[in-house]
């Protein structure tokens, strides 16, 4: 992950995923732009309005995830552990 500052100063650094919004509301609205857009570019056979419906849907589903990822504060609890033999 990329942070800004100092490569040593690790205390201050703010990583590039924190612009990211922390609700739902605007990835949402982001996927759903993206598959308007998509069902305009494939009603009116235009390729770059479908490309650009499915770029911005794709934007949406893998921000999200990221965002979840920076912002939660406890980490995910590790899955049932293996029994030594």
């Amino acid at each position: 992950m990329w942070c800004r500052g100092h490569p040593a100063d690790d205390n201050g650094a703010v990583p590039d995923a924190a612009i990211l919004p922390e609700s739902v509301g605007p990835y949402v609205s982001l996927m759903m732009a993206g598959f308007l857009i998509g069902i305009f570019g494939h009603l009116s056979r235009s390729r770059w309005l479908v490309a650009v419906g499915i770029i911005l849907v794709f934007l949406a589903a893998a921000g999200f995830p990221l965002a979840l990822n920076v912002f939660t504060d406890k980490p995910e609890p590790p899955g049932p552990l293996p029994r030594p033999y």
